[in-house]
């Protein structure tokens, strides 16, 4: 077999293993949050962190726009000078858990991702969500790391392929996103 055959025939296995159930639960602390008005925040580094301002996006435009209700979401990702300036003058672990400092309440909604759900600063940010009393949703690969078990929700894609992981990561935001933007229209 050829390597893009086989690529896609592990991707399509890693899909396979994505708990729907899971997926149907942070569907339901989406709308919640959405519907009362709660801000959600999502971070992730590297392809994580393209991941989570790719469904930020898609969550403020797509499942947003022209719609009554819409959503207050933030990709943590996103504000270059404010991750470089706490990396740089505080410490890369920090770049995240800080931002929610300044802006997550209780009940908002927290979502992390990571493929080895081990990212000190994506963990610091978790615990500062969960102790500022936020729902929180971990994305994770592999075992979950120590990311998952930080979570009151962790859907994990447990492949050791990090491709893979982050390819299904985006089929689990898009589950997410899509679900408002064909059935809420």
């Amino acid at each position: 077999m050829n390597f893009p055959a086989e690529y896609r025939k592990s991707t399509l296995e890693a899909i396979e293993r994505i708990d729907l159930e899971k997926v149907n639960q942070a569907i339901d602390l989406f709308r919640e949050a959405r519907d009362a008005g709660r801000h959600i925040f999502v971070c992730g580094n590297g392809g994580s962190a393209s991941t989570a301002s790719h469904f930020a996006c898609d969550m403020v435009k797509g499942a947003s726009y022209e719609r009554p209700s819409r959503f207050r979401i933030l990709a943590l990702t996103d504000s270059l000078p404010t991750l470089t300036a706490y990396s740089n003058d505080v410490g890369y672990d920090v770049v995240f858990a800080e931002q929610l400092r300044n802006f997550a309440e209780p009940n908002d909604l927290f979502m992390a991702i990571s493929g080895s759900g081990n990212s000190p600063n994506v963990l610091r940010a978790m615990e500062y969500a969960n102790l500022a009393g936020c729902r929180t949703i971990a994305l994770t690969g592999r075992d979950g790391g120590k990311l998952g078990p930080l979570a009151q929700l962790s859907i994990q894609v447990d492949v050791p392929h990090m491709g893979r992981i982050e390819d299904a990561h985006m089929v689990v935001c898009h589950m997410i996103c899509y679900y408002f933007m064909d059935t809420e229209a």
